[in-house]
């Protein structure tokens, strides 16, 4: 009868008092975690309180297990208060005259951290009276997350994942003995025995722990000697910064009482930043890098490195440079090889010109204003070659190309009232580090392009950016291109360390750019600086490219074998000049062979000659008078031609030429039994005032290296002054230049104009 009575006034104060937790949304820190919990970055609650929410399921066993052996031993079973507790407790009060020990249970204590009190009879009343109430609403599963998540562990840290984190470096889920021992112990004293600033002490506190449990035979004797062993360490670390500029996109996503959790691997971030954190270290001030990892099989995000230093200011370290559109330089390049392959213009031995020519008005030069003259298509990407890609745009289609992009999931941003044009391939557009990376992704995953994923819940979302059998041509293309950073002639790398990989840089050397596709993993890597100032010296293949390879060699290694070559790819052998299959071995229009990978089964021939104005067949029959040699026409009198199949080379291509192919590529001329007038199709351009092998020499006792005027007669459009397939100036017809040579030795000296006419002189330059 007692006991009901109990219980029924104990039913009236819990109505006359209900339990109304303090709880809001505001309680927890926002927390942006890695994928196994680990935090990367979090924002204090309301209140400055760092707290991580964490159930018991995702703390260690051996937490839970010095926890409620140490604090309380029977709380499953006791209804919130132990009575024996309680009395041991009182005793010692009425001895001592003072309070020693409290003899709460957890539920008692969970009910001192929402509801404090004085440490008086009435205030233990009282929370005796909140824990019976905690019994009657919560379980106790319930009741442990309170505890887990609310008790205090020193200064702003609530909570045993927030306490590991700060003092241990690690989560609540991977603590040893003696860690258990030490996180079970310090909220009854937390500011006391917080291990950063009082570890001795920490330390004969966590022993306390560890004895109970071998009294009560929880662990053995020489598990707990191990623990006792470990040092307390000075640590505290209460809000990690590990991807800070993540954490801050990523924020408002998060939910309340729950962190937002990511596809990072911690220990690949932690790597990464500090490879960029220390490249960066040697370069001019202001300027910053960014790096982004993601992993092929699913677009999810491993590493994110928005900025060298999120804490220097002088870098501009809180700008998100994985974000930001920057010109993207040549990296859109492979696209466009790409898309010429599926459309048939092109295989990857495809014969194309890098010589000085217009589209338009837009004359484009390479950036080391070199010009090598007959190239193919997988050498013009490897080298990134500006003409022939400026060529094959024009051919493919600017709008056509932007729409292929944009299907694919990569939308260019166009400069104000501007739309596609020639200039976007070369980076006159802007673009960002994770679009692009997404769409490169595409090379290591079929054509298979997709939003990257930077969350767990985040689903795949895939574009068909190209055919299977473009993504491996061209990552076969970029594959066999040499790492700088290796010994000239080093390429047998293990798979894990091979990649594909295409650099950029922007114009006035504002942003320089790597991207590489390995088996498992695209990388990709921007430095520059963020206020878009120049950074002379600063380009791809110098600048990023080191850094993303020192990256790519971080990266876990998984041995897999190669990928299986499309059905849709072939290899094809072809000849130069006219791109298709040799007619046997003695094929006389075959003047180069190549080896080439076809798609589809495709061959397609070399594309039109833009110099030829008369847009001649190509091979040309012509009619040849068998005596001379010489090209004659039908009416010729006194002549018994023979028919003369001949293959063309590329007007532009011709200066590059040895002489043997440039003469088995040119027609004849006329022979005068035609007795007509000569008449070449081609205007004809000359050097002025210079002899071919002319020595020449500073006049007098001069020190400097000789002077020498560029002046040309004839040819259309303007002249393109190379020297050793360098571009030194460019000319009007008529307008004469002056040129300082910077280094004695044997020259070329060529000149072309507009329509590939050209003239070359060689020369001995001799110094004092």
């Amino acid at each position: 009868m007692v006991l009901v009575m109990v219980f029924l006034l104990f039913l009236r104060l819990d109505e006359r008092f209900p339990l109304i937790l303090p709880l809001n949304d505001a309680d927890f820190a926002v927390t942006v975690a890695a994928g196994d919990g680990t935090p990367l970055r979090s924002f204090p609650d309301s209140r400055g309180v760092w707290r991580y929410p964490v159930s018991p399921e995702a703390v260690s066993p051996l937490y839970l297990a010095a926890l409620i052996n140490y604090e309380d031993r029977f709380f499953y079973r006791h209804p919130g208060v132990n009575p024996w507790s309680l009395v041991r407790a009182f005793r010692q009060y009425v001895s001592a005259g003072a309070p020693r020990t409290g003899g709460s249970t957890l539920s008692m204590q969970v009910a001192r951290i929402f509801f404090p009190h004085d440490r008086t009879i009435a205030g233990k009343c009282r929370q005796i009276f909140r824990a019976l109430q905690f019994e009657h609403h919560y379980a106790k599963s319930q009741i442990l997350t309170f505890y887990l998540n609310y008790a205090p562990f020193g200064g702003p840290i609530e909570g045993v994942q927030a306490a590991a984190f700060a003092y241990l470096g690690k989560s609540a889920a991977e603590l040893t003995h003696a860690e258990a021992a030490l996180l079970a112990v310090l909220p009854q004293a937390p500011t006391r025995l917080r291990p950063d600033r009082h570890p001795d002490r920490a330390a004969r506190a966590r022993n306390k722990v560890l004895d109970r449990m071998v009294k009560f035979g929880v662990w053995d004797a020489r598990t707990v000697a191990d623990a006792k062993m470990e040092r307390v360490r000075q640590r505290f670390d209460r809000h990690p910064m590990t991807a800070p500029l993540l954490a801050r996109r990523l924020k408002g996503d998060a939910v309340p009482g729950e962190a937002v959790t990511t596809l990072v691997d911690p220990y690949l971030q932690q790597t990464v930043a500090e490879l960029v954190h220390a490249f960066i270290a040697s370069t001019p001030g202001r300027t910053s890098a960014a790096a982004l990892v993601v992993e092929n099989e699913d677009l999810a995000v491993r590493a994110y490195i928005g900025s060298a230093d999120f804490l220097d200011n002088g870098r501009f370290g809180h700008v998100d440079m994985i974000q930001a559109r920057r010109s993207p330089g040549s990296t859109l390049k492979p696209f466009l090889y790409a898309f010429a392959l599926e459309e048939g213009l092109i295989h990857s031995e495809s014969l194309l010109v890098d010589a000085p020519f217009t589209f338009g008005g837009y004359k484009p030069v390479n950036f080391t204003r070199h010009f090598s003259g007959p190239v193919s298509a997988a050498e013009a990407l490897r080298r990134s070659l500006n003409v022939p890609a400026v060529d094959l745009l024009d051919r493919l289609g600017p709008k056509f190309f932007d729409s292929r992009l944009r299907q694919g999931g990569l939308h260019l941003q166009y400069p104000s009232h501007a739309g596609p044009n020639l200039s976007m391939i070369l980076g006159g557009v802007g673009a960002s580090l994770e679009a692009l990376v997404s769409a490169y992704a595409a090379f290591g995953r079929e054509g298979l392009s997709g939003k990257l994923r930077l969350t767990k819940n985040a689903p795949l979302a895939e574009r068909r950016m190209m055919s299977p059998g473009a993504a491996f041509i061209i990552r076969r293309i970029l594959q066999d291109h040499r790492r700088p950073d290796l010994p000239y002639g080093q390429m047998n790398l293990s798979r894990s360390r091979q990649a594909a990989w295409k650099t950029g840089t922007s114009y006035g050397f504002r942003d320089a750019w790597t991207i590489g596709v390995t088996d498992r993993h695209t990388v990709g890597v921007w430095v520059g600086r963020p206020d878009g100032t120049p950074s002379p010296g600063q380009y791809g293949r110098a600048t990023a490219a080191p850094l993303m390879f020192s990256i790519i060699d971080s990266l876990p290694r998984r041995h897999s074998p190669p990928a299986p070559v499309p059905e849709s790819v072939n290899r094809a052998e072809i000849c130069w000049p006219l791109g298709q299959p040799p007619a046997g071995d003695a094929d006389s229009l075959c003047h180069l062979r190549r080896t080439a990978w076809t798609l589809n089964g495709v061959i397609p021939p070399t594309l039109p000659d833009r110099n030829d104005r008369h847009w001649q067949a190509n091979p040309l029959t012509l009619l040849i008078n068998p005596a001379t040699g010489l090209r004659v026409e039908a009416d010729c009198p006194g002549a018994d031609p023979v028919k003369q199949t001949i293959a063309r080379w590329p007007r532009g291509a011709e200066p590059w030429l040895k002489p043997h192919l440039r003469r088995a590529g040119r027609p004849p001329r006329l022979d005068p039994i035609c007795r007509k007038p000569v008449a070449e199709a081609a205007e004809t351009v000359r050097i002025m005032g210079i002899e071919s092998d002319a020595v020449l020499r500073a006049p007098g006792a001069r020190t400097r290296l000789p002077v020498i005027t560029l002046q040309a007669q004839g040819g259309r459009g303007g002249h393109y002054w190379l020297l050793d397939g360098n571009l030194i100036a460019r000319t009007e017809v008529g307008e004469p230049r002056t040129y300082q040579f910077q280094r004695p030795g044997r020259h070329v000296l060529t000149v072309m104009d507009m329509g590939g006419n050209y003239d070359s002189v060689r020369m001995m330059v001799l110094g004092s």
